[in-house]
């Protein structure tokens, strides 16, 4: 059984690429194909309209300003993400305030989230994972 519903797929699914450095870009340039594949994975469970953030290519490391986190958290919080997609879920944030306010925001508007072990209702009463 899916979490997805007609709702969400009714609203933009929203693609978060990140890698946290220049270096990572330079030396570990395997994960990228893998991050933008979840386009087509989106696509396969029923969204039209996705959307790509990819502006924090290499720019993710602490202290750095995160222009694309903020326009996910945008997207989400104005209703407009049905969902987010991101390798791991665990990846979207980097320390547990924006792990946390990404969290709050997807349940609150009712968003899921989609990595590449399953989907995540964060507006459940568990935020227990069931199978893509």
């Amino acid at each position: 059984m899916t979490k997805i519903t007609a709702d969400h797929l009714a609203r933009s699914a929203h693609v978060y690429i990140r890698q946290s450095t220049p270096d990572q870009l330079a030396n570990n340039p395997e994960s990228r194909p893998r991050q933008y594949a979840l386009k087509t994975r989106a696509r396969a469970l029923g969204w039209e309209n996705v959307v790509v953030i990819d502006d924090d290519l290499g720019r993710s490391g602490g202290g750095t300003a995160r222009p694309g986190f903020e326009r996910l958290l945008a997207a989400i919080g104005s209703g407009g993400a049905g969902a987010v997609f991101a390798l791991e879920a665990s990846r979207l944030a980097r320390n547990g305030r924006d792990w946390h306010t990404l969290l709050e925001f997807c349940a609150l508007v009712g968003s899921l989230i989609i990595d590449e072990d399953g989907i995540y209702d964060p507006g459940s009463s568990t935020i227990a994972c069931c199978s893509a």
